[in-house]
Parts: structure tokens; C-alpha cells; sequence
């Protein structure tokens, strides 16, 4: 009997437009913990679960417009086969759910602006109430393991892909079923980007308001305070109904 093959791919063309479904593609494989092993071409363990996940995502190609096919593999080295495991157990791991810190040590760079002001609202109102905030110059800066990093080089929590850093705090602590986080989120993107990939009609005041904000305050801190209430307004502004 031959062995079933150990490794699913899914291989696909996407649409040069609209940008939003390329990206939602791209956040649809993250999620799912798909390993890239070159350009369109994204592997999963052959298993049930991770077979309907692709067989979904492929569905979701083909019907925006793009092609996508999905077929089983070996790879013909051990060394391909040990470092696809590797990875794919990485990814898939980082998928699943986060333990909540509780009064951690959050570092972020100094001089804040909107994904760090928003970030660090979003952990201390929905992550890490304790949290405390500590701004540091990145260019002498050395981490310590009681400290949590966010929104710079290296740290737990930054930019992935297209995503800025709020959206990646979202996804770690698997808070994008709340709609006023979501949409505050695609302002912080387009805001922090520069990509107008949401164009949410809040997007030019919220710039004008930070901008004052940025004017006003010099302090890290005091950014955080008045950026928090911001957003803490911006947040019940867009609950649904």
C-alpha cells in the first residue's frame, strides 16, 4: 500500500485587484498556520482538518476572481520533509490561543505615535489590565525576560506582513469578533500604513486629533493617557446599533 502523502499544497493566482481581497487571503493563510514555501505556494501538514482548511480558502479564490489548485506531496530529501515540519509546528502553534499576561512589563520605542498609542490601550483595556508601559531608545535598548515587546525590532508583538501592530494583538489574543475593535483597527492601519486600504470615514479626524495630540504632548506618557481616551471614545462611537 503506498503511503499517504505527507504534506498538503495549495497553489494559487490572485486577482491584481482589489487589494483588501489579497490581503484577506494573506491573513486567511496566517491563520490557518500555512507554511510559504515559495511565491503562491503554501504548504499544511496532510491532515483532515488542515485539508478543509484549504478546500475552504481555495473555494474563497476561485469565487474572487483567482485560481487556486490543492494537491498532496512528498518532498524528496529528509531534510525538506524535517524542516517543513518544523516550521509548519511553529506556525501552527503560534496560532493558539494566548495566555493572558497579568501585570506585565510592555516595552514599545520612545516617541509614540498611533500604533503604539492605540496598542498599548488596547492591552491595558482588554489584555493586560495591570500592564505597565515602559519607553525605551531601540538603538541601546537590551531585553530582559520579564518584559513583553510590542511595535519594534525583534519584539512579540510587531508588524507582520501587512499588518500593523494592533492588528497583530487582535489576532494574538483572538479579539476580532468584537466589530469596535475591527474597525479601529482598519484606522490604525490606514493611519499607521499609509495604504488607505479601508478608507473608514473616521480615518481624517482621528489623524487630526493625534496630530494635535503629537503637538501638544512630548511625554510618552502623557500620549498614552490622552490617546487612550481617544480611542476608549472612538471605541463606544462605533458599537453596532
Amino acid at each position: 500500500m503506498t503511503p499517504r502523502p505527507l504534506w498538503l499544497l495549495l497553489m494559487h493566482q490572485l486577482p491584481p485587484h482589489p487589494d483588501y481581497f489579497r490581503v484577506k487571503v494573506w491573513r486567511r493563510l496566517k491563520r490557518i498556520g500555512a507554511v510559504a514555501l515559495k511565491n503562491s505556494v503554501y504548504v499544511l501538514p496532510n491532515g483532515a482538518e488542515e485539508r478543509e482548511d484549504f478546500e475552504w480558502l481555495a473555494r474563497e479564490i476561485v469565487a474572487g476572481g483567482g485560481e487556486a489548485t490543492l494537491c498532496e506531496a512528498n518532498f524528496l530529501t529528509a531534510t525538506s520533509d524535517l524542516e517543513l515540519a518544523a516550521s509548519s509546528t511553529k506556525r501552527r502553534g503560534g496560532q493558539r490561543r494566548r495566555h493572558r499576561p497579568s501585570g506585565a512589563l510592555w516595552v514599545t520605542r520612545r516617541g509614540v505615535h498611533v500604533d503604539r498609542i492605540a496598542s498599548a490601550w488596547l492591552i491595558r483595556r482588554f489584555i493586560d489590565p495591570a500592564a505597565e508601559f515602559k519607553f525605551v531608545d531601540p538603538t541601546v535598548y537590551e531585553p530582559h525576560d520579564n518584559e513583553l515587546r510590542f511595535d519594534m525590532f525583534d519584539a512579540e508583538y510587531t508588524h507582520i506582513g501587512a499588518e500593523c501592530t494592533f492588528e497583530v494583538l487582535l489576532d494574538a489574543f483572538e479579539l476580532r469578533n468584537d466589530v469596535g475593535l475591527s474597525w479601529i483597527a482598519e484606522i490604525v492601519h490606514d493611519i499607521d500604513c499609509k495604504d488607505d486600504l479601508f478608507e473608514r470615514v473616521e480615518t481624517v479626524d482621528v489623524t487630526r486629533v493625534l496630530d494635535e495630540l503629537y503637538a501638544r504632548h512630548r511625554s510618552d506618557e502623557a500620549r498614552l493617557d490622552h490617546g487612550g481616551s481617544l480611542f476608549e471614545n472612538l471605541y463606544w462611537m462605533l458599537q453596532p446599533g
